[in-house]
């Protein structure tokens, strides 16, 4: 765009203005000077890392979501370990978070047949469970979590792991 200046004739009751009016010139010339511009503030902008949590209880998976939204992720929330598989199928995650106990299929089961997959083999996947015991520790890593938390989980902990798991 060209600017050209115009003034007003003067009147008896008024000054004159000076003012400019914009004039298209071309749109190929404005584009290739918007353009770097554009690149430059797209590259800037991360795109939000996406998050799954498995939870059979609501409240926990609720919880979860407000808290890793509110630390910038994209939450999915899913309470069975089948609705995990088939929102991962659909979707990718960059990280997952699951309870192990939970009716049906467990979250070990899950785990397993996430791991089984070439999209998950190296998702960083977190057990966050009320299972204390050393086994359950044990089995959860074996199975392919890659943490064990158990519950109730510090939230500032689990951020923490996850930004360790990711990089």
């Amino acid at each position: 765009m060209t600017a050209s200046p115009m003034t007003t004739q003067p009147n008896s009751a008024f000054r004159p203005i000076n003012f400019f009016s914009r004039l298209a010139v071309g749109e190929e010339q404005t584009s290739n000077k918007v353009q770097p511009h554009i690149d430059k503030m797209a590259a800037t902008i991360k795109q939000k890392p996406r998050a799954l949590v498995v939870d059979d209880a609501p409240d926990v998976t609720e919880m979860l979501a407000i808290m890793l939204q509110y630390a910038g992720y994209e939450v999915v929330t899913v309470f069975s370990a089948p609705q995990a598989l088939e929102a991962a199928r659909r979707d990718h995650f960059d990280v997952l978070i699951s309870d192990i106990g939970m009716p049906g299929m467990n979250g070990y089961e899950l785990a397993e047949a996430l791991r089984g997959t070439p999209d998950y083999q190296a998702t960083p996947m977190i057990a966050v469970t009320g299972f204390t015991l050393y086994d359950d520790r044990d089995r959860a890593l074996r199975s392919g979590f890659d943490a064990f938390l158990t519950k109730p989980i510090n939230f500032k902990d689990l951020l923490k792991l996850i930004e360790q798991l990711r990089s």
